[in-house]
């Protein structure tokens, strides 16, 4: 009896212990519970807080990006602003030039046909080398002078050039063919000083007398010599001395 009485006390005893443990069990794991909720909550916070802080750094790069453009741009834009000013300063030198252009054009052409008036003149009173040809060449500018493809400044230079070949006539020695009373005859000119010519079968010589406008035939004595002044002008032989009879040329006047 008393065994039996000690037997349930003792199991009374473990039952009174066990049910407190079992009670407390709940509570811990719903700590744990909660604890592992806040860890996570609190990891989404921080990846949130990262993925801010990254946009935050894009946008920082942008902006910077953004200023950076805007100040490039600036700059371009005050270069581009400097051309343009250039640019019009150029213009309106460019315009100005092209008025003075056309204010000299109006002092030049006057003055080109003057030159042309009086080489045409002069040709005339000249002695008369290469006449048609001359003549030709002054034709030739006064067709340059009514073509508008041609500019003002080429008629020009055609003119001085035009001058320049006459002067060089007067110091050049040239032979050429040409016509005498008629004939084919070889010609020669000494410069200015003095025009002559021979017949093709050497047996007739003339000179050019300015002051008459005419050619003037020349005795024998003058075949070997005049023969040989064509072929010094044909550089046919070495230059030499040479009697020729001289008469003296006429200027325009």
């Amino acid at each position: 009896m008393m065994k039996s009485k000690k037997l349930a006390s003792a199991v009374a005893c473990a039952l009174a212990l066990s049910i407190p443990a079992v009670a407390s069990a709940d509570p811990l794991e719903n700590l744990h519970k909660e604890e592992k909720k806040i860890h996570k909550a609190a990891v989404k916070s921080q990846e949130r807080v990262d993925r801010i802080y990254e946009q935050s750094l894009d946008l920082l790069a942008e902006y910077r990006t953004i200023v950076d453009e805007t100040d490039n741009l600036r700059v371009y834009n005050d270069h581009v602003q400097r051309l343009v000013d250039g640019q019009n300063a150029h213009i309106a030198s460019l315009q100005k030039q092209i008025d003075g252009i056309e204010n000299t054009k109006q002092g030049v052409v006057p003055l080109m046909y003057k030159m042309i008036d009086s080489l045409e003149k002069f040709i005339e009173l000249d002695v008369p080398l290469k006449l048609e040809e001359r003549k030709a060449r002054i034709e030739r500018i006064r067709d340059l002078m009514t073509n508008p493809n041609v500019t003002t400044s080429e008629q020009f230079r055609q003119v001085l050039d035009a001058y320049q070949i006459e002067n060089d006539y007067g110091t050049l020695i040239a032979a050429y063919q040409g016509d005498v009373d008629g004939k084919t005859v070889d010609i020669a000119h000494v410069g200015r000083t003095a025009l002559v010519a021979q017949s093709l079968d050497f047996k007739q010589v003339w000179v050019w007398d300015n002051s008459a406008r005419q050619w003037v035939e020349l005795g024998d004595e003058y075949i070997k010599p005049i023969k040989h002044a064509i072929r010094m002008a044909r550089k046919q032989v070495a230059p030499d001395l040479i009697k020729l009879p001289i008469f003296a040329a006429e200027s325009a006047q």
